[in-house]
This record gives structure tokens, sequence and C-alpha cells, in this order.
């Protein structure tokens, strides 16, 4: 059955106590504005607007060192996953309701549910 993906945006993850002064840097260098500090209300989110090409841009408090990762959003999860497997990509772990994952390379990335609520270009479709 066929699906759809597409890249979703940048996340960058942030290795610090402080979420609001990592989240206001990010903001000031990358010129786009924090349109929610607390994302899921969790202290782990701070989510961006504005993005070119409607991308999702939010820093992430996390525990490992600090990187960027992008996500793919998909209609269809599980056949994302399979199709990035048969590429070479590995399962890392399923974290809430999107799995983190591995390129042959070592980078990692994350698939996530698809969102239409955006202008971003349409997503490509795989048979």
């Amino acid at each position: 059955m066929a699906h759809h993906s597409r890249l979703a945006g940048f996340i960058i993850d942030s290795r610090t106590d402080d979420l609001g002064t990592s989240a206001n840097f990010w903001s000031a260098a990358l010129g786009i504005a924090i349109t929610d500090p607390d994302s899921g209300g969790t202290g782990q989110y701070a989510e961006f607007g504005g993005a070119p090409g409607d991308l999702h841009v939010e820093v992430q408090k996390v525990e490992h060192p600090s990187r960027v990762h992008l996500d793919i959003e998909t209609d269809d999860i599980d056949a994302e996953v399979a199709r990035l497997e048969a590429l070479g990509a590995t399962k890392v772990a399923f974290v809430k309701r999107w799995w983190v994952m591995q390129a042959p390379d070592g980078q990692r990335f994350c698939v996530v549910r698809i969102r239409e609520d955006n202008q971003r270009a349409a997503p490509n479709r795989w048979d």
C-alpha cells in the first residue's frame, strides 16, 4: 500500500538545565520567534514559528550530547520505517508516538506522524 512522507523539520537537541536560555539563543541566531516556550507542558520542548518553508523547528532538552537531528513525517509510520530500514537505517527506540532511527552513517533522526496543518510542499508518494 502506498504511503507518503517528507521532511518535517529540524530539532535542536540541547543538553541544558535551562531550556529558555537555549531557545532564546537559537531564536536570535536563526531569526525566528519562539511561539511556544513550553510545548507539551513538560519543560522539554520550545517550538519556533515562521521558519523558512514552514518547517517545524524546536529546541528539545536532552540528556545525550547536544546535536541537531531531522524529523521525517509520514501518514504511515510503520510503512515509512520499513522503507527506511530497506535503505539501511535501523530502529533505535520507540518514544511516545514516533520512532528514533539511525542512518547507516550513524546520524539519528525521527519518523513522526504527518502534520497537515502547514504550508509545506506535498509529500513524496512511496508505492
